[in-house]
């Protein structure tokens, strides 16, 4: 059957797909343009997609032998999953396996933005670093703070797990309480979202994007946060107003910021880019070599599950299929 992957992958991965079914393939880093996605996906069987693809009605309205969406990430909002299920079309994604991987970036990020690694890093490689000072480049202790953790899933809880190696406090907010038993475990506490903004040295972002999500944090949450606070997100920037957040950082509503991802990704939202109290990164989450290489042996798994006719292991609509 014929294939559309829409990225690079490992070429032992690809050779798997390959060994089965015609591929057409993305071979650039850039994302395959829209319209090469709409004409090539006419004869497609299936299609295995990067977290960058819109793949909507639009685009499934030309899928004329779509069997499998097989999706590169475990975000998926990306693809309309309603439509697909609507066409009979199952949507997967990679779960799990890149929970280590963002939890430990997420630490970068609280670890580089309290104390001012990238400032320090720009500062030096300019040569402007001509003797030590009691008090050049201050930043803020992260052992012994308040960690806020909004979202509570794996890859929250793997936060969790890191903040105890630096004896953090650590409180959460979720939609549906932990049960106290796995709170006692991780040695976390249950308050609800305003008082987290209020109490948190840090808040870090793991929920996914929805309707109810999106915009989660702005100016009136912003005002809410310490002004000697840091906001991370690692998940999704429409979660972020970005416009806010740069007048809360210009104006010191709160101390600074470690963003992944951004509302508009790959575009950054103006002045932004010109404030040294935030840390910005290229949506590089999940970007270590073992983990890539897993998602994208997941990702190929999936599909050839799919186009087999069998139920894909990470299907996010079959239940639904089914009936």
């Amino acid at each position: 059957m014929d294939v559309l992957v829409t990225g690079r992958l490992p070429d032992d991965v690809l050779a798997l797909i390959q060994k089965e079914h015609s591929v057409e393939i993305n071979l650039h880093d850039r994302p395959m343009d829209r319209e090469r996605i709409i004409s090539g996906i006419t004869d497609k069987a299936g299609i295995l997609c990067m977290i960058t693809d819109r793949i909507d009605r639009e685009v499934l309205d030309k899928a004329h032998h779509l069997k499998i969406i097989s999706n590169f990430g475990v975000g998926f909002d990306n693809i309309d999953v309603q439509a697909a299920t609507e066409r009979g079309i199952p949507v997967t994604n990679t779960p799990d396996i890149l929970t280590d991987t963002t939890a430990d970036l997420t630490f970068a990020l609280i670890l580089a933005s309290g104390r001012r690694v990238v400032e320090g890093d720009k500062y030096t490689r300019a040569g402007k670093f001509k003797y030590w000072a009691p008090l050049l480049f201050l930043g803020h202790e992260v052992t012994g703070k308040t960690l806020g953790i909004v979202g509570m899933g794996r890859i929250g809880r793997a936060v969790a797990k890191r903040a105890s190696g630096f004896d953090m406090k650590v409180i959460y907010t979720k939609r549906k309480r932990l049960g106290k038993s796995e709170e006692k475990a991780l040695n976390i506490e249950y308050v609800n979202f305003e008082t987290l903004l209020k109490e948190s040295d840090f808040v870090s972002l793991h929920v996914p994007l929805l309707p109810e999500t999106r915009n989660l944090i702005g100016e009136n949450e912003l005002k809410l946060m310490k002004s000697s606070s840091f906001l991370i997100n690692t998940s999704r920037g429409p979660v972020v107003n970005e416009s806010d957040l740069v007048n809360a950082l210009k104006n010191k509503t709160i101390k600074g910021a470690g963003l992944d991802v951004y509302e508009n990704e790959p575009e950054l939202t103006p002045g932004l880019i010109e404030l040294d109290n935030v840390v910005l990164l290229p949506h590089m989450g999940s970007g270590t070599v073992e983990t890539r290489k897993k998602m994208a042996l997941m990702a190929a798994e999936n599909l050839l599950s799919g186009l087999n006719g069998k139920t894909p292991p990470n299907c996010l609509n079959c239940d639904k299929l089914a009936n």
